[in-house]
């Protein structure tokens, strides 16, 4: 069987086309990101067809022209990259090559290089390119919605929802952050801020918690570095509200600041503490302060040595120390001070893993308080992160979801109860709950939602422990977090056999196409206990083995990953992949039939990586006495957990509760039995079965003493 397995495994590794031509991980020229000559590195007719020649990189954000044989403007060439820093469902930046002609209507897209798991080998490079291909022609300033209606419709990928919104994201803010530049688009002029002339001063640490003043840290680990000390420790605030300049300037020098300033400029203050420096090198080769802008909707505003004026000390209460400072004058009349606005620090973290640079940015959110303008803030609609818009599209899914979790779990709560009522010839109500639970998991979770958890969220938790929690690459598959908001807990305090045995989407099919296979009269049948206990181990091997493979390749872990079938079974559909995986598919759905559970058991890397958590787990099933020498409850237990002397193994145990029925059986559980048989033998009651799963002692009366019953003569 395990030549069959890893002779299919193989064969989705080496012979799938989807790893043959993929951008997943793809290794990009380093200038790319830096160089002028953008087109110089990557083929940018492809996506502005006639256009034959190319300019320099040009604007804030940054694109190139493109021009045709006659030297007329074809249209524009932008790297996503350039403009936006929209992540993917893995926490990375999906790198996009996007072109658009001189009218604002996309001329092409292409995806240069993406991290995202479901398009490494789950998805065909096609489905990517057919779902890049809606773009053309859509206007920029158009309205683009996944699964929307009507001509803003885009249809998504199957399996990959949160990728494509987040691809979606991308595109349209880089279209019309270009198409703005270029005066395609006209971009709404805002009121100016109107200011309360505020002259009480604020201490610092009143000015940080109304949002007046922000706070900014970059750690080494942020970067790829080594060090104790934060890389930056910035604070930053904005200087033309007279609440906010007075306090950290001072009277007499804010003064002067305004009278410096123009009709329509705004000035921020920088200070920063931290071993690293914000004015970066840029300013001394070009005078342009090339780490820091300010990003307001699609516009990003950068500084020259000319918009630099000298910082010398923080006048408010309890301000920190700082080695560095500066004030930085921003001059565009489109800059809207009373809107929401973010700083961000841009740097190159190097990659652990391969010494390679990418460039990365932080960024932190501003918004004046509401206490420095008049009116308040204004209404502003906040753009939806790709994660709240899942959860938002799928509302009513995610209670039904979250009601079949409770309903699971309240039965595993009071499962006494159910397991004292069924016998072993009988076991309705334990096995008709499960039952239902698992075609929930395989139609609901599975098949609709596409919900099956995986080893590569346990390697992605092992990752963000040390790169950096990321609460939105969690949060972005709702049904996933939820799955995993009930995986830690129930594994800590029941095992991993709440999820493994009654909601796991993969396992829930496993065991239906087993139960089917026994309504068949199939010859079904288990390994020797011998054989057994030596390939249970084996799951536990591949566990380490691609946790081992993540710290040295991601990618790599990623692809092993594919151990596991559960893309093709519900992510992408048989139908979708190459014959291999189909193959791989087969043999474990057929050895189904016949045995129960064989990936469950042997090969299934997410069981072990919570088997062993649950070898610590808090409650415990039940055991006797008598369980020791007794080996009723081994024999029929599907997964083989229960060893010589009764002990059951927690790590391996997928609660099917089928012991603990027997356990309060009295005609099936052998100690209970014999104590029924010689209740009945002697006349005696049979009193009710007690926690420790045997008869509840039969105490004799108290005989009356004589003096008590003289009495009552």
């Amino acid at each position: 069987m395990l030549r069959i397995v890893w002779l299919g495994l193989l064969c989705c590794l080496v012979y799938s086309p989807a790893t043959q031509a993929s951008s997943y991980e793809r290794e990009l020229p380093k200038a790319l990101s830096t160089d002028p000559d953008m087109c110089r590195w990557v083929d940018c007719a492809a996506v502005l067809p006639g256009a034959t020649a190319f300019s320099l990189r040009k604007g804030a954000p940054p694109y190139v022209e493109g021009y045709g044989a006659d030297k007329k403007l074809k249209g524009y060439v932008f790297l996503s990259t350039d403009i936006v820093d929209t992540q993917g469902y893995s926490g990375k930046p999906i790198v996009t090559l996007i072109g658009m002609d001189g009218s604002g209507h996309i001329s092409g897209v292409r995806v240069l290089k993406h991290s995202e798991p479901i398009l490494l080998v789950g998805i065909p490079e096609n489905k990517l390119t057919d779902f890049l291909n809606q773009y053309l022609g859509r206007f920029a300033g158009a309205r683009m919605e996944i699964g929307g209606s009507g001509k803003d419709r885009l249809d998504a990928i199957s399996g990959a929802t949160v990728t494509v919104i987040a691809e979606n994201q991308l595109i349209s803010r880089c279209a019309q952050a270009v198409a703005y530049q270029a005066g395609i688009m006209k971009q709404a002029v805002r009121p100016p801020a109107r200011f309360i002339d505020s002259k009480q001063p604020a201490s610092w640490q009143a000015l940080l918690t109304d949002g007046s003043v922000q706070h900014l840290t970059v750690t080494p680990a942020d970067i790829g570095t080594s060090g104790s000390e934060a890389y930056l420790d910035l604070y930053y605030g904005y200087l033309n509200a007279p609440g906010i300049g007075r306090s950290v300037l001072g009277d007499e020098d804010y003064a002067k600041l305004m009278k410096t300033l123009k009709p329509g400029e705004h000035a921020l203050f920088i200070v920063n503490n931290g071993s690293g420096s914000f004015k970066g090198s840029g300013f001394v080769r070009g005078g342009l302060y090339d780490r820091i802008q300010v990003r307001q909707d699609l516009s990003a505003y950068t500084f020259r040595d000319t918009d630099y004026l000298n910082l010398y000390a923080l006048r408010a209460a309890g301000a920190p120390e700082f080695r560095e400072s500066g004030i930085f004058i921003l001059r565009d009349p489109h800059f809207a001070a009373a809107w929401p606005w973010r700083f961000a620090f841009l740097a190159n973290k190097e990659d652990q893993q391969t010494g390679a640079k990418q460039f990365t940015s932080f960024e932190s959110n501003y918004w004046l308080p509401g206490n420095q303008l008049q009116g308040g803030r204004p209404a502003v609609e906040l753009p939806q992160a790709a994660w709240k818009k899942a959860w938002h599209d799928k509302q009513a899914e995610v209670l039904l979801f979250a009601g079949w979790m409770a309903a699971v779990l309240v039965f595993f709560i009071s499962r006494d109860r159910w397991v004292r009522r069924s016998r072993r010839g009988s076991k309705r109500w334990v096995s008709w709950p499960k039952t239902i639970s698992w075609l929930i998991a395989i139609a609901f979770a599975g098949g609709l939602e596409m919900a099956q958890p995986s080893i590569t969220q346990v390697l992605t938790v092992f990752h963000a422990l040390s790169d950096g929690w990321n609460w939105s690459l969690f949060l972005s598959d709702p049904f996933i977090f939820m799955f995993w908001l009930l995986i830690v807990p129930t594994t800590l305090i029941w095992g991993r056999g709440l999820f493994c045995g009654w909601m796991c989407p993969f396992g829930s099919l496993s065991e239906l196409l087993y139960k089917i296979g026994r309504l068949l009269h199939l010859p079904v049948g288990k390994l020797p206990m011998a054989w057994h206990n030596r390939l249970k181990w084996l799951k536990y091997a591949i566990f380490f083995l691609l946790l081992a493979v993540s710290f040295f390749s991601m990618p790599l872990a990623e692809k092993l990953a594919e151990v596991e079938p559960f893309k093709t079974t519900f992510l992408v559909g048989v139908l979708n992949r190459s014959w291999p995986f189909a193959l791989f598919l087969a043999v474990l759905l057929g050895l189904s039939l016949f045995v129960e559970r064989p990936f469950c058991k042997y090969l299934c890397p997410l069981g072990a990586s919570l088997g062993l958590p649950s070898r610590f787990n808090l409650l415990k099933l039940r055991r006797k006495d008598g369980c020791s020498s007794c080996k009723a409850c081994a024999v029929g237990c599907g997964s083989l957990s229960i060893d010589a002397v009764g002990h059951i193994d927690s790590r391996e145990c997928l609660m099917c509760l089928d012991c603990m029925v027997m356990y309060y059986d009295g005609h099936s559980c052998p100690p209970l039995a014999q104590e029924r048989k010689r209740r009945e033998k002697a006349g005696q009651p049979l009193t009710p079965i007690g926690r420790d799963g045997l008869y509840i002692p039969i105490k004799p009366a108290a005989t009356p003493a004589k003096d008590t019953l003289r009495a009552k003569g």
